[in-house]
């Protein structure tokens, strides 16, 4: 059996968080005691951003996360998504940046940017 490469586990890992299936994905693929984000909006550890996508999960039940690529350098895997509320909500352009140290998560960023409902630039966002 191959291991999953860190660009599949990065996709698993954000596509578990989600569809309500965060706990899993933190069981899964999350450093136990090293494992430090960087969301503005919550303490840096595990537990609390754990806890944040579930109540996520709660709040949104209808979200809709598409991935668009994903590339790898080293350690690092970056993953371009685009991630809407429901079916009508033109939604955010999302970049995670994920850090690996022995096949595990150690460390993630995210970044947004709002997609316009009028834009001028006619290649779109994805």
């Amino acid at each position: 059996m191959n291991p999953m490469t860190k660009k599949q586990i990065a996709k698993d890992f954000l596509m578990k968080c989600a569809n309500g299936d965060s706990r899993e994905a933190f069981k899964l693929y999350v450093a136990t005691n090293s494992f430090k984000h960087h969301n503005v909006y919550f303490k840096g550890d595990a537990e609390t951003l754990m806890l944040a996508m579930e109540e996520n999960d709660r709040e949104m039940p209808d979200k809709i996360f598409e991935i668009q690529r994903t590339l790898e350098d080293g350690d690092l895997v970056a993953v371009h998504s685009h991630f809407r509320e429901n079916t009508e909500d033109l939604g955010w352009a999302v970049m995670h940046i994920l850090r690996f140290e022995e096949g595990k998560i150690v460390e993630l960023w995210d970044i947004s940017q709002v997609v316009p409902k009028n834009m001028p630039n006619e290649n779109g966002m994805f």
